[in-house]
């Protein structure tokens, strides 16, 4: 560990989260990091990884510096172990060796086991004194995607859904009626849920959501990309003209019938004695998604509560009384945080504590 961390140390590693939070939804199949070089106490670069394929934090922050000379005097802090291997950018901690950087405070070892040491290690090898373990609780939830992917090899499964006062997603339509949703919730929170597609790598639903609800599944209401689309239609009972078939983005659609490519719609066969779930999950995992967003219905959201397959829930209650109709999931668990959205109040629950 290197000497004591200082309260400094810890003030400049909150710096560098929020550098990195400039990347949620941009950098995805890598980390959001940030990074920030003081000297004397005093802020002298920083940067952040703005998007996939580009320049990493550390080689932002490093080039960001006016003095060059500095950097022999410097502390460089990021979030994340530098990289220690060649992929769409050459290795960071061989950068900052380079630069005669002496000393290095991280938060995060990089689990990706082309890293998982190997920076920190390159780097004391080249006389950098390294400290990591700085607000690392703080630094796995910024990155709670990519170090769910890399160690439980999955992607981090986010499950949301609205519900009544009393309990009810819906009241009870058939395909006769009208393809919308009854209105839970409130704009404010429209625009919530579709930042949060933009965050993430995917987004799921089931047949009958698809059928009742025609949903586009897009990020028209904020800026950023639209997810993947994932279908759960086990005997392909979704038309052809319905949104998430508009072939507008990629979309996988798991069934039972055929294995087919059709533009940017994929059909996915699987067994019927396989589990859909499971199924999803690992293909997500075998394509490098490193999150998924399931929005639903009541069926497939308490499969994956039953099954334990969730890491976090997001979960507005709206003040509207239904009395009757489709019943939400049934889910017991002590929210972590409580927010107020106007006419409806937005839960958020984590499978695992949460420091």
């Amino acid at each position: 560990m290197g000497q004591e961390i200082t309260d400094f140390d810890k003030s400049m590693m909150q710096r560098c989260f929020k550098l990195a939070e400039n990347g949620a939804g941009h950098v995805a199949p890598n980390p959001m990091v940030g990074c920030v070089i003081t000297h004397d106490d005093k802020i002298i670069g920083e940067g952040f990884h703005r998007a996939y394929g580009k320049p990493h934090a550390e080689v932002n922050a490093i080039h960001s510096v006016k003095k060059i000379d500095l950097l022999k005097k410097a502390t460089l802090y990021v979030n994340l172990e530098p990289c220690a291997h060649h992929g769409k950018t050459p290795p960071c901690s061989d950068l900052i060796a380079a630069h005669q950087i002496p000393r290095v405070v991280i938060s995060n070892v990089d689990p990706y086991a082309k890293v998982a040491g190997k920076g920190i290690e390159k780097l004391e090898a080249a006389g950098t004194e390294v400290i990591h373990g700085v607000e690392k609780a703080q630094g796995w939830f910024l990155n709670r995607r990519f170090f769910t992917y890399h160690t439980k090899k999955r992607p981090w499964i986010i499950l949301k859904w609205a519900e009544s006062a009393d309990g009810f997603l819906d009241i009870y339509r058939d395909n006769a009626d009208d393809l919308r949703p009854t209105w839970l919730t409130n704009q404010m929170a429209k625009h919530l849920v579709h930042r949060w597609r933009a965050e993430e790598q995917s987004i799921l639903v089931g047949q009958n959501t698809a059928l009742l609800d025609n949903p586009k599944l897009n990020t028209r209401e904020w800026y950023g990309a639209n997810p993947l689309r994932i279908l759960i239609d086990p005997e392909l009972k979704v038309p052809s003209g319905y949104h998430i078939l508009d072939k507008n983005q990629k979309t996988l659609v798991f069934n039972w019938v055929k294995a087919e490519q059709n533009s940017t719609i994929e059909y996915i066969k699987i067994g019927q004695e396989s589990s859909i779930i499971h199924a999803v999950i690992e293909e997500l995992y075998n394509r490098s998604v490193q999150s998924v967003i399931v929005e639903g219905g009541a069926y497939v959201l308490q499969n994956f509560i039953d099954a334990n397959m969730w890491d976090e829930v997001r979960r507005f209650i709206g003040e509207i009384h239904l009395k009757d109709g489709i019943k939400a999931p049934e889910f017991k668990e002590i929210p972590a945080s409580k927010t107020p959205m106007g006419n409806s109040i937005l839960y958020k629950y984590f499978r695992e504590a949460i420091v």
